[in-house]
């Protein structure tokens, strides 16, 4: 798969809930307690099994999930990590 240009990825980006942080893209959720987070986070694994694409994913502070994509076999941001992207904002 082949890495995105800078003004794909700005455009993918949008308004959109994520943000560039180098060659990744991270979103910040924050949910009303732990259970509630933790059922975020379990169906964000399945949707990452399915798509075979896994962010890195930090369940902190009780009530909050950080969620971060990049391709690390292509070295950077491909379409595949914004289709998952897209995909965990169903789920949020």
């Amino acid at each position: 798969m082949s890495l995105l240009t800078d003004q794909q990825i700005t455009e993918r980006l949008g308004a959109s809930e994520w943000q560039r942080a180098g060659d990744e893209i991270v979103r910040d959720c924050k949910f009303n307690d732990f259970v509630e987070a933790l059922a975020f986070v379990n169906r964000v694994a399945q949707a990452a099994e399915d798509a075979n694409h896994h962010p890195d994913i930090l369940l902190h502070g009780y009530n909050q999930v950080r969620l971060t994509l990049t391709n690390h076999s292509a070295g950077g941001l491909t379409e595949a990590d914004f289709a998952l992207a897209g995909e965990i904002d169903a789920l949020a």
